[in-house]
């Protein structure tokens, strides 16, 4: 993989187009959301950026939950949103890791010094720890230069590369990450307790509990079976996520090093297990190690089936699933379509083990003692998309169902973008209310309390404006395009600009560009990927190629003018950074 080449290339787009319904209402989308998170900032958090509730450690309403409340806001202000927005994400990224230092359990071992350490979660899994960076995982698409953000991602990738003597959490010589309970304390090697995941006892009737459980005995009782968390698990590969960033911040290759040798590692456990990864690996490295030789043990492994302590019913939990984060990143470093080939096999595994059931094809999702179960009439498709999006692949394709927006790049469904846009105001307005009823103060709010209340609708634009996925807890963003605004030296596409990624293939990109304001002209820089991992080979428009070969390029758009571009790429030919253009 290249470097990349600074930008150089200018495209002027000339041609009147009256604006598309999509581009005014994607203009406009940016603009009502970037207010009411405005309001759900005052109305949550304080001057100090700490979220106004009472702390709790655990897997219900923890740390991870306070600032999972701004999910998807620096991703808004990436996308073109106003710098009140990154503002408040930094207010709130220094607050709440101030806030849960602060905060302390009486009971819960670990968290009685802090649930925070080292400005880190001290010791939890990867659905949660992920969750507890998922406005910093991002905030360097907006700002890479912020100190605050420089020694942090330096420091919490340390933690996994045994650069703290007080985090061994990962064991060079077996490659694998001790415990699926992890953190700036380092590695959890013993069984995890209830206590462990809850956290400490409530004034029953005070909280309003948002995942089903009415009491605090309940709330242990949801978490009495999650006792296995010894040994590797799929989850920690989200950690990589922590090396990925440092890389691209840096581009010191001990980072880079680091997060191939333990993705590649599981790449052989993979293979090693039949095309299925394990969802445990033992202290000594073998598979199963630590559940008594089973592959499928473990806490959210795959034979993981607990019972619901409300209703007795029996409730599957199998989230190996989320370790794909682990081979895109490992792809975005090398191009290596083999990280995209390890989950497409096991896709086809798992799915070859359909069944003929009451005359209908039931396809598995667990594994246990008994063999594959948990037969349902759709296919194993975890991770099924990524597959296709970071392959474009017709075979993977045939995974999907045609519809949404995978039908709209497909020519199928042309009316997606507005109705989908319509959708999100729809959404917002909904969280809106809850907000303006929402019953809590902050003595009698747990942290998640406001989760749903988010006025943060990025998926839609992050799909329509930069043909991406929209990232999940602690991953990077998967896009073909991004934005910037040369003219105010930010991220983001310019005021009165709107973006219609309308195809993607292999090779190619179809991209309309349209500038809303019938008096200005408008310039943007279009770079090829989140991090310049594409290279940009040449623009055609209005039947004109301009040869581009670099990284990004720039869009002079005249008053009113649009035009549909199509960009000729290749993926992945360039390392990740979070360099700006006109920095490279």
């Amino acid at each position: 993989m290249e470097t990349g080449h600074t930008q150089a290339a200018i495209v002027s787009v000339d041609s009147p187009m009256p604006p598309p319904p999509w581009a005014l209402l994607e203009r406009e989308l940016i603009r009502v959301q970037s207010l009411a998170c405005q309001e759900f900032y005052r109305r949550y958090f304080d001057e100090r950026g700490y979220l106004l509730c009472v702390e709790r450690w655990g897997g219900d309403d923890g740390a991870d939950d306070a600032i999972e409340n701004l999910t998807g806001w620096p991703i808004l202000h990436a996308l073109g949103g106003p710098d009140i927005i990154l503002e408040m994400c930094k207010q709130a990224q220094n607050g709440h890791i101030r806030q849960y230092t602060e905060a302390k359990t009486v009971e819960v071992p670990f968290a009685r010094d802090g649930m925070y350490y080292k400005e880190f979660p001290v010791m939890f899994d990867w659905l949660h720890n992920g969750e507890s960076l998922s406005v910093f995982h991002v905030l360097g698409l907006s700002d890479p230069g912020d100190l605050d953000f420089q020694r942090r991602v330096r420091r919490f990738a340390g933690l996994y590369m045994n650069e703290d003597p007080q985090a061994p959490n990962y064991d060079p010589e077996h490659r694998l990450i001790r415990s699926m309970f992890n953190g700036s304390r380092g590695p959890l090697l013993r069984k995890a307790t209830a206590l462990d995941w809850t956290g400490d006892p409530i004034e029953e009737g005070r909280f309003i509990l948002a995942h089903g459980e009415r009491n605090y005995q309940e709330m242990l009782a949801h978490f009495q079976d999650y006792n296995d968390v010894g040994g590797d698990h799929p989850l920690n590969l989200v950690a990589t996520g922590l090396a990925l960033n440092a890389y691209m911040l840096t581009g010191e290759a001990q980072y880079r090093t680091w997060l191939l040798e333990y993705v590649d590692a599981w790449v052989e456990r993979t293979r090693a297990n039949g095309g299925v990864i394990p969802s445990n690996i033992g202290l000594d490295g073998t598979i199963g190690g630590a559940c008594d030789g089973k592959w499928y043990g473990g806490t959210y492994g795959w034979g993981f089936t607990v019972v619901v302590p409300q209703t007795g019913d029996l409730a599957h939990r199998n989230i190996v699933y989320m370790g794909i984060a682990g081979f895109g990143n490992a792809l975005l470093l090398t191009g290596d379509q083999r990280y995209v080939e390890v989950w497409r096999r096991m896709l086809d595994s798992i799915n070859a083990n359909q069944k003929v059931i009451d005359g209908a094809v039931m396809y598995p999702h667990m594994y246990g003692e008994q063999g594959w179960y948990d037969y349902t009439p759709q296919p194993y498709a975890h991770g099924a998309l990524e597959v296709y999006y970071w392959s474009m692949a017709d075979d993977d394709l045939k995974r999907l169902p045609m519809t949404g927006w995978v039908a709209f790049l497909e020519g199928q469904s042309p009316n997606y973008p507005v109705e989908a846009l319509q959708q999100d105001f729809s959404t917002i307005r909904q969280r809106m209310e809850r907000v303006r009823n929402d019953p809590t103060t902050p003595d009698t709010r747990l942290s998640d309390n406001p989760n749903g209340f988010n006025p943060a609708v990025v998926g839609t634009l992050v799909e329509l404006m930069l043909g991406g996925l929209p990232p999940r807890n602690a991953q990077p963003l998967h896009c073909r395009v991004r934005y910037f605004d040369p003219v105010r030296r930010r991220a983001g596409i310019p005021e009165d600009v709107a973006a219609l990624v309308d195809t993607l293939t292999a090779d190619e990109t179809g991209l309309t560009l349209v500038n809303v304001n019938p008096a200005d002209a408008r310039t943007v820089v279009i770079q090829g990927g989140a991090y310049a991992e594409h290279q940009v080979v040449s623009v055609e428009i209005d039947g004109q190629r301009v040869p581009v070969d670099g990284a990004s390029f720039t869009v002079r758009l005249a008053p009113g003018a649009g035009s549909r571009l199509v960009l000729r790429m290749k993926r992945y030919a360039n390392q990740p950074t979070f360099e700006f253009p006109w920095e490279r």
